[in-house]
């Protein structure tokens, strides 16, 4: 009997221990099984890491020079240009005698943007040179205006209806002389010689390889003026034109421009 009683307690005790080498073999795998597919749920769950990261190197690489050098900046980055309410008595007067010297078609919009630029429409403005008005006439060059267009004899850059028919006539005169590509770069020419003197337009036009182009082309030739005369009178066509003249064109009530 005591041997068949040791013999039964062996027979149970290693039936025991397979009893809980099964359980645990399969709690073990159970458990792996679990780990494994947390695992891959893990990883799942990152597939947008190599995009983020990607993306990330994309935007922190620098800009070559030339790619910068050419981006167009965004409308928030460019500060808006309103149109000054102190405008609005001048527009009637502006449109009327902008088409009675240029007709139908005239570029009424060019011309406010040009006022724009002179003065901001304040028609007691001066400059340190001597210019007055909201056109900002010289004395000489008001005085000499008569002998263009008899009705503006007697100087009177500071009346607002006189400074105005004096900047549609002059530019006029100052166009017919100044042919160029287009209708705007032609106002452009235009424009270059109301600012700096028909002169130097016409010596930077004798120096250039292409001189019926004003914008970023003749007008950017410095025909023997100072760097900073030059620097002026290369922006002012520019900045009337490209930046100005829009503003009044779509407005819809100062007329059309000649390069919008």
């Amino acid at each position: 009997m005591a041997f068949n009683a040791s013999r039964q307690w062996q027979v149970w005790q290693k039936e025991r221990r397979a009893k809980r080498l099964r359980i645990y073999g399969n709690q073990r795998r159970s458990q792996q099984r679990q780990w494994a597919v947390w695992a891959l749920a893990g990883i799942a769950s990152l597939w947008w890491l190599p995009i983020a990261a990607m993306l990330f190197a994309a935007a922190c690489a620098p800009i070559p020079a030339h790619a910068a050098s050419q981006a167009t900046p965004s409308i928030s980055s460019i500060p808006r240009v309103a149109i000054p309410h102190l405008a609005q008595p001048h527009r009637a007067t502006l449109l009327r005698e902008s088409r009675r010297v240029w007709g139908i078609a005239a570029p009424s919009a060019s011309f406010a943007a040009q006022i724009h630029q002179e003065s901001g429409w304040r028609t007691d403005a001066s400059s340190p040179v001597g210019a007055v008005g909201l056109t900002q006439f010289m004395p000489a060059t008001a005085a000499w205006m008569g002998s263009i267009q008899p009705d503006l004899a007697g100087a009177a850059p500071l009346n607002p209806t006189w400074a105005i028919r004096a900047l549609v006539v002059y530019n006029h005169w100052l166009y017919k002389r100044l042919p160029a590509a287009n209708a705007c770069e032609q106002l452009a020419f235009a424009l270059s010689a109301y600012n700096g003197g028909l002169g130097w337009a016409l010596k930077r036009r004798a120096r250039s390889p292409e001189p019926a182009l004003c914008l970023g082309k003749t007008c950017n030739i410095n025909p023997g003026i100072t760097p900073a005369n030059q620097a002026e009178n290369q922006s002012y066509p520019q900045r009337i034109l490209r930046r100005l003249e829009p503003v009044y064109a779509a407005s819809g009530r100062w007329g059309q421009g000649a390069c919008t």
